[in-house]
């Protein structure tokens, strides 16, 4: 009895784990898209950024409901690796883990703490900055200022560097997630085979999408 509760307690934690990770994957991909559009036009990363940062429900509601979603995400992976190495206990002498499983899914944890670092480095490049503009300094609003404050921050080879290869982890924590995320959840029928596919394609997109930004604005100062 206590074995089949700690085994229902272990796939409960992976569900709510799962179910988070893709919680925070549609953040993600909004802030790519915010994003992207500083690429084409000025004026259109301006208007999002504008409408993203002055928004009531957005900073008032969603906001701190994407905050607990990443505290709890990362919370539950630590105690999922505490978990499992619990219940391995023995150290084996010889232990071939490439020859079972990628290296993305043998690290997840590292890949984890690297993008729970990054995020730390993206809160204390914007958004620190912009709850000390708009609400210590009290400036007023100036929705042209996004873009500029933005391209600012990529000016630094040391910073871009940084972002680039916390994107790369990005892509090996996704790469992994997603497909794990879809075996915790139990989805397995006809259309899975092409959510797979499409969790993939989104694994690559946007973590080297978001490269592409950062060197982009790099590049062109």
């Amino acid at each position: 009895m206590a074995k089949s509760s700690i085994l229902s307690s272990s796939i409960a934690k992976k569900v709510a784990m799962a179910l988070s990770g893709l919680f925070l994957v549609t953040f993600l991909a909004l802030h790519f898209f915010i994003n992207l559009t500083s690429v084409f036009s000025d004026e259109t990363f301006n208007v999002c950024s504008h409408f993203m940062g002055n928004n009531p429900i957005i900073q008032f509601v969603m906001q701190p409901i994407l905050v607990a979603g990443v505290v709890f995400h990362f919370v539950m992976g630590f105690v999922l690796e505490i978990q499992n190495r619990a219940a391995r206990p023995i150290s084996y002498a010889k232990n071939n883990g490439a020859a079972n499983s990628s290296w993305a899914s043998r690290n997840m944890i590292i890949s984890g703490l690297v993008v729970l670092a990054f995020l730390g480095l993206h809160f204390y490049d914007f958004w620190i900055p912009e709850m000390v503009y708009k609400y210590v300094e009290v400036n007023p609003f100036e929705p042209t200022r996004y873009f500029g404050e933005m391209v600012h921050k990529f000016e630094s080879p040391v910073r871009t560097g940084i972002y680039c290869v916390s994107f790369v982890l990005l892509f090996l924590h996704l790469w992994h997630g997603f497909n794990s995320s879809m075996q915790s959840i139990g989805f397995n029928n006809k259309f899975s085979r092409s959510l797979h596919k499409l969790g993939y394609a989104f694994a690559v997109i946007v973590p080297f999408g978001f490269i592409f930004i950062a060197l982009f604005h790099h590049f062109n100062q």
